[in-house]
């Protein structure tokens, strides 16, 4: 399946199959606002509709949570990292439906401007033998909202990142992974499955 935005118009998806008779699948689609909207794709060579239009989400978006959590004060602690007066942690893990939220501060307490060239999200093994391939399943966020190019000297920046839902296996740990560009106060912090189901439930929002 070959889904790509219509240079023409910035509002229209066009969605096509790359081959004749594909498998049922899914189609999720997040829009500028944050809404997320999943389809069930089916191969039709004749379809009866050619054009859909996605309903007006009226509910809270993704963004209006993720926004709305900028500025929580800290619930999640002994999640963190630091490197040469640079430090990351995250703050508060939160959900709501099948979205999980993780609010992700950082500090820096130098001089030098913090320049962020990665910001990622990882499911990672806790062990691994000598002779055993590391295995690593990204996962990349639906929303993200917050500074994620720079944080100046002596100051500090949040960011809340949404993410699907998600549990860990007990072998298994969430990876945050923070990349200095051109430097190397490279940050690094393990998730466990027992701070993720401690998400503070979010109440509804219209």
């Amino acid at each position: 399946m070959l889904v790509q935005p219509v240079k023409e118009a910035s509002t229209i998806l066009l969605v096509k199959a790359a081959f004749k008779d594909i498998a049922e699948t899914n189609l999720s689609v997040v829009t500028e606002d944050g809404s997320i909207y999943s389809f069930k794709v089916i191969y039709k060579e004749d379809p009866a509709i050619w054009i859909y239009h996605v309903p007006i989400n009226s509910k809270a978006t993704i963004a209006t949570y993720a926004n709305g959590i900028l500025d929580n004060p800290l619930t999640m602690h002994g999640i963190g990292d630091q490197s040469w007066d640079m430090s990351a942690k995250i703050t508060g893990i939160y959900i709501k439906d099948d979205i999980i939220y993780y609010q992700l501060e950082l500090n820096n307490q130098s001089s030098i401007d913090y320049d962020i060239e990665l910001l990622r999200f990882y499911i990672r093994d806790k062990r691994k033998g000598r002779r055993t391939a590391v295995q690593e399943n990204e996962m990349r966020p639906l929303y993200i909202c917050g500074n994620t190019s720079q944080v100046k000297g002596n100051s500090r920046s949040t960011i809340v990142l949404a993410l699907e839902k998600f549990t860990i296996p007990d072998a298994k740990y969430l990876a945050v992974q923070v990349m200095e560009k051109n430097g190397g106060r490279h940050l690094s912090m393990k998730v466990n499955n027992s701070k993720i189901i401690k998400a503070i439930q979010l109440p509804d929002l219209r």
